[in-house]
Parts: structure tokens; sequence; C-alpha cells
């Protein structure tokens, strides 16, 4: 049975509680705004099911994150992540994932971007094999992004999405031919504190992924491939438990809409420094629903301070400093192909972050040619695909893997990498080399309350000097000046050292919101969340304990309780 027909109410028959306007079953609660559009995909069948999931895998999640803690614990007591001997059966031993559906095996180039209603009509449209709509990093989890984007995403697996563009006079619609459409949730790490599940917030990735599931799939077959999907992408994880959960959430939905095993399909981002030993168990609990993993090379770079937070070695250099011929970095991204390859499923390069530069054709061109270089470097690697930030930027990628692999849709059996079998738990925690710079710290202080202010205010991809910024950059700016400031490091710059300190950095903060004044105009400055941004991105660059994660902070400033029966903005 298809969800087109999926009536599934769950377990409670008591008298729906109405008073949010929303028709919501027992033991659910919208604190959020009412809108007659969020009501179409709230509805009492969807909230059920969203419910349902929560019931059944809290305690799981709430074990997660306590493992994530006690891991973190012995990190800053001077363990260092490693291979787990306890399965290393699983990565010697021979087996292979699910086989790849035909309606994803090319995924040359993807692009990903917000769930917001004319990015994703341009970037269904933009000629990229993929396109990864994200409730993730590139989104500002406000109650009004989440609901619009589900009702967009409806839309988009409907065909039916368009957009009318007032101030250009423009109406958006799809192509005849778009790319595929995956879905990323958020991690389960972060709440959705606008609905209340037997009282407690529910867990953001099962509101993302069951919302969007329940009222999509039966849609999906028309538009991704007869048998196979929704697609998804996976942020965040720390260890393949994590993995193993999102298994048995898939089989639990898989299940509940009476489809076959292994419909739902998902790629992993390795993103964080413990997960890179854990790609072979990540695969194996998701075998029957993987179709691979990808570097998420921004938030790895964040991971590895975090990870480290407490190890004064291990310092970073200038953000810009740390590319992929890092040699941890370059480790990293080697043994993701061999490992991919050897279980029979995709292997995704990472993010191109560059935007165009349309007022300066000679320095669009260097970037362009950054681009090219870097996926070069990928697809030579080995890896299957790669994504991009801006839609102008598919056309040079397209023309790179296109020129480096012909018509093959992937390279899963042509590049098999053993050479990265050799790969040690030492290649993978090399110290990173480069300098720190007083530059450092001020760009880092500039892009971190920018894209902090834009969060606040409901974006969560923002374009900064030429580049597309999202919450995993933003997370490089604020655990790097952390660890700067807590280490007390020495800072190249105008010919002299200077120590990182508490009084230095008051005084960049000052002078870098001066400048962000000065760039954007007083009117915008004045309108915007920039010095309330500059307290809360200084108070976590100072504080003594290192957050886990910025947007947690800055989450309780986002969420809005509306009186119950509102419908007031």
């Amino acid at each position: 049975m298809g969800l087109g027909s999926f009536t599934y109410q769950g377990p409670a028959t008591n008298k729906a509680n109405t008073e949010s306007g929303f028709d919501v079953p027992e033991g659910v609660d919208i604190r959020g705004r009412y809108d007659a559009q969020f009501a179409k995909v709230l509805t009492r069948g969807a909230l059920q099911f969203v419910a349902d999931l929560q019931r059944e895998f809290r305690a799981r999640i709430k074990y997660a994150m306590e493992c994530r803690r006690d891991a973190k614990q012995r990190y800053n007591a001077g363990a260092l992540p490693g291979f787990d001997p306890a399965t290393r059966y699983v990565r010697e031993s021979e087996w292979t994932c699910a086989l790849v559906p035909p309606a994803v095996a090319d995924r040359r180039v993807e692009i990903t971007g917000p769930v917001e209603r004319k990015m994703i009509i341009n970037a269904l449209n933009s000629g990229a094999k993929v396109f990864m709509a994200d409730f993730e990093d590139a989104l500002s989890p406000s109650w009004e992004n989440l609901m619009r984007g589900q009702v967009s995403l409806k839309d988009a697996v409907d065909g039916t999405i368009t957009f009318h563009d007032e101030a250009r006079n423009r109406v958006y619609k799809l192509n005849d031919q778009i790319a595929k459409l995956f879905v990323r949730p958020r991690g389960w790490h972060l709440p959705e504190s606008h609905i209340l599940i037997d009282g407690e917030p529910a867990t953001g990735c099962l509101v993302d992924f069951g919302l969007y599931f329940f009222h999509n799939y039966a849609s999906f077959r028309k538009t991704q491939g007869e048998g196979f999907g929704p697609f998804f992408y996976l942020p965040k994880m720390e260890h393949s438990r994590e993995a193993k959960m999102w298994n048995c959430v898939f089989e639990r939905a898989e299940k509940m809409a009476g489809i076959e095993r292994g419909s739902i399909r998902a790629t992993v981002l390795i993103e964080t420094l413990p997960a890179v030993f854990q790609m072979d168990e990540i695969l194996y609990e998701l075998r029957d629903h993987s179709v691979g993993l990808n570097c998420g090379r921004w938030d790895y770079i964040f991971s590895y301070v975090k990870t480290f937070q407490a190890h004064p070695d291990r310092l970073l250099p200038d953000r810009f400093q740390v590319g992929m011929t890092q040699h941890f970095m370059r480790s990293y991204s080697d043994l993701l192909i061999r490992t991919c390859h050897r279980r029979g499923v995709h292997a995704m390069g990472g993010m191109a972050a560059q935007i165009p530069i349309r007022d300066d054709p000679a320095a669009n061109e260097v970037a362009l040619e950054l681009v090219r270089k870097d996926k070069l470097r990928e697809v030579r690697a080995g890896h299957d695909g790669t994504w991009a930030a801006h839609p102008g930027l598919i056309p040079t990628c397209v023309e790179v893997f296109k020129n480096q692999m012909g018509n093959a849709p992937h390279q899963i059996q042509s590049v098999k990498r053993e050479d990265a079998a050799n790969i040690t738990d030492e290649d993978l925690l090399q110290r990173p080399r480069g300098v720190r710079t007083m530059e450092g710290l001020r760009l880092n202080t500039r892009v971190g309350i920018q894209y902090l202010a834009a969060w606040l205010t409901g974006t969560g991809s923002v374009p900064l000097y030429n580049l597309m910024e999202d919450a995993a950059t933003a997370e490089i700016s604020r655990v790097q000046n952390w660890q700067w400031l807590k280490y007390g490091v020495e800072l190249d710059g105008d010919g002299v050292g200077v120590r990182a300190s508490l009084d230095l950095f008051g005084r960049v903060v000052e002078e870098e919101l001066a400048r962000i004044e000065r760039e954007v105009g007083k009117d915008k400055f004045r309108s915007g969340m920039y010095k309330e941004a500059g307290k809360i991105f200084t108070r976590q660059c100072t504080a003594p304990v290192l957050d886990d994660f910025l947007t947690l902070e800055a989450y309780n400033h986002i969420v809005v309780h509306h009186p119950r029966g509102s419908s007031r903005l």
C-alpha cells in the first residue's frame, strides 16, 4: 500500500486536541503558528507517525547522546579516536551493500541548498544529477522555514511546485528534466521545540523525516524510479550505533507503509572525526538501505577541533590552509573511496563553496579554476560525484567529471584504491600544518557574526566574501577562535607576533562589527541582529567549556511559541 492511501492513525483513540488549530493525536502538542498550508502536512496521521517513531526510539537516542558525551570525556582526558578492535571482523570480512538503484546510479554532480521554495525549483532545474534539500546546515530551523519547506517538498515531489517572484515578475516552475531529490534531516542531537510529544520536544530529524516520508512516498515512485526511494542524506553521525538507529527507523517506516524492505536509501555524511574510524561499520548497519558515504569536509574540520579541544598540541592553522592536500584530510578522502567501492556504493566528494563573482570576470575565472582543480583531484582520486553550493558551478563540475569518466555513471568497479588499505590511525590524525594569523582571527570573527546574524533572522545559507557559508563553516570559525584563545596561541600579523587573549579578542569583535556596519550599511546593520549575534558569538568563543554546537544555544533565540489557536505571524 502506497502512502497515497496511507490512513494509519496509530493506537490513540482519544478525541483530538485541537486547541492549537491543528488536528493532533493524543500526546502531541503543537506550539508553532497555525497556518492552513502547514495543516496540510501536519495532519493527524502524519503526527501520529512521528509520535510513534519518537516513542519507539527516544530511549535509544538518549543512550546514543550519552555515548557521545562519554567519548568526549575520554578524548578530553587524552585518549585518541581510532579503529575499534571489537568490530575488526566487520572491517576485514567480505560483504557488500544492496545494489545501487538505477534511479540514482549516476550522481556525478550534486547541488545542495535549503528547503526554500525558489531554491528547490532552481536546484532541481540546475543540470545537477541530484539535489540535496537541506533541513540541516543550510537552514535556520524556524517554524516557518521548516513547515514551508515540507509544503514545498510535497509540491516538488508532486511536480506542481511554482514560485512567483513579484519583484522580478517572473514565475519559476520545473523543467521536464530535473535532478533526483534527496532530503537531509537534522542531526540526532537537535530538538524540535515547536512540537511536544508526551510533554517533551520532538527529535528534529524524526520530524523532518517523518513528515516528508509520510506525505511523499506514493508520488515518489513516479519521479524517482519504481520501487526505490525516498532518498536521504544523514548528517553528524559519530558512531555506527547511530546508523543502526536510522536503519531501524527506515525499517519501521517501510513496514508502516507496506512497502518492500530496502526501498528507502540513504547516503551518510562522514563529517565527524570519530566517524572516519567507523565507515565500514556504518555501511554495514545500513547495508540494505545505503547508497554511499560523502566527504563532509567542512564539518570534518570543525570536528577535528572539537574532538581535540583539550589537546594543545593539535591547534589548527588558518581555516583556508586546511584543505584536502593536508595529509589527514587526504587520508580521510582516500579511505572513504576505498571503503565505499569495496562495499559497492558511491563515494561522494566534498562541497565547492565558491559562488559566481558577477561583477569581476577575472576574479570569477580564478574562482572557477579553483573549483576545476578541486573537482579534478576528486575524480582522479576515485570519487563518483561531487557537491556544489550554487547552480552557477554546475557546468564546471559536470565538465570535469564528464571529461574524466566519459559516460560511466560511477567508478565503483573501476577504481578500487587498494593502496588506501594501509591507511592507519596516525594518517587520519596527523597534525595539520600551517600558520595562525591575526587576519585568520579577524575573518573567523567577521564570518561567524554575519552568519549567525543571518541565521537568527531566518537565513541559514549566506554568501559572504564570494563563498557560500553555512553552519559548518561558521562552526569552524567559532571553534578555531575558541581554541586559539584557550591556549593563547601566537598569531602572525603585520610583521609581529601577538598572543591571542580575551582583551585582544574583545577589540577584534568591536573592530569587526564596525567593519560589518560599513560593508552592509547602517540601516541594514541597525535592523539586523548583528549586535546580538556578536554577543552570542563572543560568548561561545570565550566560554570556559566549548559548546558542542553553536546552533544549540542560538536555537533558543528563534523558538516562538504562539498562543494556542493563534495564526499571527
